[in-house]
């Protein structure tokens, strides 16, 4: 590298987060021909990341140019995964989206990056694939949508269940009234934390190992003592970084609700968190169970509660005439001939994804629209936020979907944005 080269990339990366560079200055600002491969960066390979980098090297119109990971060890694998060389492993995400070579990113850092990464991507012109919850709070999610609309971005939530059959064929047959009138949505989640790796969060500090670089890993969050407890997979567990389960798998299954009730655009108005249990030493410490009731404008309530009950993970919608259910690859309901029955033509048709990430890549194409937009992802997100918050504070609620404030609670409003670092402040 010549020494120009190299004095340019240094003030690059000096640079504070977001920056505001043109992506036709660092990359093509509009669609990529349909002659060409989209050329894909990922950004945060461990075990989610690399599933999604395999899924998306599974769709032949994809090249991988660039793998970024803060622990070189997943680098590693992931590099080897994707046939590329060393050249092509970074550990600060800046470095990545300086390339004019890279057309789009797939995002599944740790839920405190997420809002840093894809704000930055939006505004060097990068399309994005960004693993679900779209921010870590409802300031970070409302600031990545605006920065995917500004510079006309195409953004994929991680939240598939969008793209599968059996969800979908729930979701309209309740959207068109084929369970009545659509009354109550029960969702069930884990509760106990799945904590990888034998740790216990009582773990003592102890040396930073030479293939993680741990002040990037915590970037936007506060300097912590460096345990393997902390970092990769069970992060989940730790209030200051993820409210365990209300959103690990509230995102998913409160964004199926939503889908299914109509509910795309707006938020619950109220909620009340109870039965919060947590535990009472070490650095495990978001809610470990928990039950979370909306309420939406239109009077229809939403119940999520943690248990230990595989078969009530989900979502079940309860209407006047009869219920439905489903997760993933299950589709049951009160009667089967709700399953049976045809839609006709005159029936709400909802959009229609039967794989995730290559409608992604199709919308990287066109210029249209995904299954799980960055608008869609966050009244989601925002849903599985306000639950957090009222768990956190011990009391009920109230909150104005459209200014995304809490009403007259300033010890609310002042947890809807996480805590940053001055040098990693989305605003």
């Amino acid at each position: 590298m010549s020494a120009s080269a190299s004095t340019s990339r240094r003030q690059f990366l000096q640079t504070a987060v977001p920056f505001i560079v043109s992506a036709a200055t660092l990359g093509r600002a509009g669609a990529v021909s349909p002659n060409e491969k989209v050329r894909l960066a990922c950004i945060g390979v461990g075990g989610q990341g690399t599933s999604n980098l395999r899924a998306l090297m599974a769709d032949e119109r994809v090249q991988v140019v660039a793998i970024c990971d803060v622990d070189s060890q997943h680098a590693a694998a992931a590099a080897k995964l994707a046939g590329l060389p060393e050249s092509a492993i970074f550990k600060d995400f800046r470095e990545v989206l300086a390339r004019s070579d890279v057309d789009a990113i797939m995002n599944a850092t740790p839920d405190h990056w997420h809002s840093n990464v894809a704000i930055a991507a939006a505004k060097t012109g990068k399309d994005l694939y960004s693993e679900k919850p779209l921010g870590a709070s409802i300031v970070e999610g409302r600031a990545i949508c605006r920065a995917v609309e500004e510079n006309k971005r195409v953004l994929q939530c991680g939240t598939w269940r969008r793209s599968g059959l059996k969800v979908r064929m729930a979701c309209e047959r309740v959207r068109n009234g084929y369970i009545g009138t659509l009354k109550e949505i029960e969702i069930g989640v884990p509760g106990k934390f799945a904590i990888r790796g034998g740790f216990t969060g009582l773990e003592a500090p102890e040396p930073v190992p030479a293939h993680l670089d741990y002040a990037m890993w915590l970037g936007p969050a506060a300097e912590r003592p460096y345990t393997a407890a902390r970092c990769h997979f069970n992060f989940r567990w730790i209030e200051e970084y993820a409210p365990g389960y209300i959103t690990d798998w509230g995102a998913h299954f409160l964004d199926v609700a939503q889908w299914g009730a109509g509910m795309d655009e707006t938020t619950p108005t109220e909620v009340s968190a109870t039965e919060v249990k947590r535990r009472t030493s070490g650095i495990y410490d978001a809610a470990e169970s928990f039950r979370i009731e909306y309420h939406y404008a239109s009077g229809l309530r939403v119940v999520m509660t943690s248990t230990d009950d595989k078969t009530k993970w989900g979502t079940k919608f309860i209407g006047s005439e009869g219920w439905i259910y489903t997760e993933s690859e299950v589709l049951k309901a009160s009667d089967d001939a709700i399953l049976r029955a045809k839609l006709k033509d005159s029936d709400v048709k909802l959009f229609e994804s039967k794989n995730h990430h290559r409608n992604f890549i199709d919308a990287v194409y066109s210029r249209g629209r995904t299954a799980a937009t960055a608008e869609i992802a966050q009244r989601a997100a925002t849903t599985c936020h306000i639950g957090a918050i009222s768990a956190a504070l011990g009391r009920p609620l109230k909150f104005d979907p459209k200014a995304e404030r809490f009403e007259s609670d300033d010890a609310a409003n002042q947890m809807l944005l996480k805590p940053m670092r001055e040098a990693w402040k989305i605003a």
